[in-house]
């Protein structure tokens, strides 16, 4: 990040914050996925699908408002 652009700077941590969690979203179902289950353990499995699920879309609305800032300063548009 440079300094030089303050929302595009903030638009780039956002996404990268997004995607750090997302990639917590997916250890923690992986971590689930990988035990043994009862019933309880893959009722909180399917929880942590939904959730990495939300995180995978937060990432996707963080990248396409920061891909539209890019491309407003290098393109204009």
């Amino acid at each position: 990040m440079s300094g030089e652009h303050p929302e595009l700077d903030e638009l780039q941590a956002a996404y990268k914050d997004a995607v750090e969690a997302w990639i917590s979203a997916i250890r923690k179902e992986e971590a689930l996925a990988s035990v043994n289950h009862d019933v309880a353990e893959v009722d909180a499995w399917e929880a942590a699908h939904f959730e990495e699920d939300d995180m995978r879309s937060k990432v996707k609305d963080a990248k396409a408002k920061y891909e539209d800032a890019l491309r407003e300063k290098f393109f204009g548009f």
